[in-house]
């Protein structure tokens, strides 16, 4: 008798044959012939549930472009592993052409120029339609959100997130979790919370005074029944809420991860007669990896935080993890047997948003339009032009944020500048305008303020490596998910091999070649200082001021930053 982990593994096995993950199908025929809507939008139709996740949406309500990591390391058990595996490596690893839509989706290599070929991505009128294409084939098909929506844009900040609030609305979702969602204040999540008409879920986010689940806003899961089946869906806020963002600004609240508490829940729901466990996660991929090992039950998890786009699940034990990239750039569908109080066979499909494919809803584009119009000639304001492609991703530096601390360094008047290693924010690519709507994608949050002060060297190596460990610990329940602090007119030898104080080595000050001297003390500007009080300017009017100065914008490489065991 064949066992469940060994029919699960079997039918990963044979996802080729049986079309379990069928993303590399679309892929090879599409880089034969024109790409359709209904080629992306073809599903065949399997059990009885289905699910819809999105993520990381991170304020873009209108296309984008957005270049993959070229750079992901993984550590400890991770080395190697996907989503720690980019550019050829990854192609080779799923059967992707060079040049073909996927490798455009999913990678990094040759990204102008495929962009100019394939277009923008994303746009939540675009996912609308990809989700109501699901919902006409199976119209109980449940819609997850896995957090960090309502951040990441000049409306959303003009709004304290009320524009994504409402368009999101209009996609119908049926729950959601929460990270940058916090940073918009306690009191301001409250009101937007208590209005929502689906679920905000967090059996993880607890009232800091009693340590008690604040279950009264947040409740931990919710029921649906679907296809016969009984679903729980249990939500995982973002764990480390405190530490990677303003604790200030969300006394009220504790998170973590919560391990035994998340294993009381599975229990606790299976005990009320669950067919189908789905925890909806912020956790971050690795995280979700472990938790996956350690609490038992969970037939699936939809990762988000650190915004991998895999085309297909990832199995740990008996429990699939899905991960849906970010920025509205992909929908995952997932369909499920679910049959005799347990998840019998899966079949998915990760969905690239290809606006120039994919027909907008016209209802979801009028309501988009409408919360822009307000601050449409702010953001359409053409600040200067780039000659280089402007990303962010990559464990170690982005161009957009390299053009960040050169603004920092010069508007600031500094030695030394600091951007923090967040993953939102879309690309520019070679000869596009630089609008105001562009500086804040890459720079808006409610903590934005360029701060200027003095540090020592030997401050500045504690800084470094902090982060470091936070994303190089072997142990992924000590990562934050983010990337490597960015650092502007400093450079530096990383060993991510080595243990918390010893990765850190040759700090030199680029502008005149001499080292960091421990005890000398240096002016180092930077932003999103997690410090209540902090003062200066805004960082979208620093990178504003530079760019009007530049003019054109060109971003030479970086080669600041000399990586040792990766």
């Amino acid at each position: 008798m064949i066992s469940r982990r060994d029919f699960l593994q079997t039918s990963m096995a044979a996802s080729a044959i049986l079309g379990a993950s069928s993303f590399g199908n679309w892929a090879k025929l599409a880089a034969q012939q024109a790409l359709t809507q209904d080629q992306l939008l073809q599903f065949d139709t399997f059990g009885n549930v289905s699910l819809i996740h999105i993520t990381d949406i991170h304020g873009q309500l209108k296309p984008i472009y957005f270049r993959e990591p070229s750079i992901n390391i993984g550590v400890g058990d991770n080395k190697g592993a996907v989503p720690h595996v980019t550019g050829a490596d990854f192609r080779k690893l799923y059967g992707i052409d060079d040049g073909s839509p996927s490798h455009y989706a999913l990678s990094s290599g040759d990204f102008s120029a495929l962009a100019q070929a394939y277009g923008k991505v994303g746009g939540l009128d675009r996912m609308a339609t990809v989700i109501n294409a699901i919902r006409a084939d199976r119209p109980d098909a449940i819609l997850l959100d896995g957090g960090d929506t309502w951040h990441g844009s000049y409306t959303c900040y003009h709004t304290q997130g009320q524009d994504m609030v409402n368009v999101m609305n209009a996609l119908k979702p049926d729950a959601m979790t929460f990270h940058w969602e916090f940073t918009l204040g306690s009191a301001r999540m409250q009101e937007l919370v208590e209005g929502l008409p689906f679920a905000a879920l967090g059996q993880n986010i607890f009232d800091a005074e009693w340590d008690e689940p604040a279950s009264d806003l947040y409740p931990p899961y919710k029921f649906f029944e679907r296809g016969g089946a009984k679903i729980a869906v249990i939500g995982q806020a973002f764990p480390y809420m405190p530490i990677a963002n303003p604790g200030w600004m969300f006394p009220e609240y504790s998170f973590g991860i919560r391990d035994e508490n998340m294993q009381d829940m599975v229990d606790e729901v299976r005990g009320q007669g669950a067919d189908l466990v789905v925890v909806l996660s912020h956790n971050g991929f690795d995280v979700d990896k472990k938790m996956a090992g350690i609490v038992s039950g969970i037939d699936v998890i939809l990762s988000g935080h650190t915004h991998d786009a895999l085309p297909e699940p990832v199995l740990v034990g008996e429990t699939i993890i899905v991960a849906s990239g970010s920025n509205g750039k992909f929908v995952s569908r997932v369909d499920l047997d679910v049959r005799d109080g347990r998840m019998m066979g899966f079949r998915h499909k990760l969905i690239p948003i290809f606006s120039d494919v994919i027909a907008p809803d016209k209802e979801v584009a009028a309501l988009i339009d409408a919360e822009r119009a307000p601050f449409k000639s702010e953001l359409e304001e053409v600040i200067g032009q780039t000659e280089s492609l402007l990303y962010r991703r990559g464990n170690f530096n982005g161009s957009w944020d390299d053009l960040i601390c050169e603004a920092l360094i010069e508007e600031r008047e500094a030695d030394i500048a600091m951007s923090p290693g967040v993953r939102w924010g879309p690309s520019l690519i070679p000869g596009q305008d630089i609008t105001r709507e562009d500086i804040f994608n890459v720079t808006s949050m409610t903590y934005g303020k360029a701060y200027r002060s003095e540090m020592t060297g030997e401050f500045i190596k504690v800084i470094l490596e902090d982060v470091a460990d936070n994303i190089f610990n072997p142990d992924p329940y000590y990562q934050q998910g983010g990337d490597m602090v960015r650092i502007g007119g400093m450079g530096y030898r990383i060993d991510i091999n080595q243990p918390q104080g010893s990765r850190i080595s040759d700090m030199t000050l680029l502008k005149t070649g001499e080292a960091i001297h421990p005890e000398k003390n240096y002016v180092v500007a930077g932003w999103a200082s997690v410090n209540e009080g902090t003062e200066g300017p805004q960082i979208w009017d620093v990178v504003e001021s530079h760019i009007r100065k530049q003019g054109t914008v060109r971003v030479a490489p970086n080669e600041s930053v000399k990586v040792i065991g990766a």
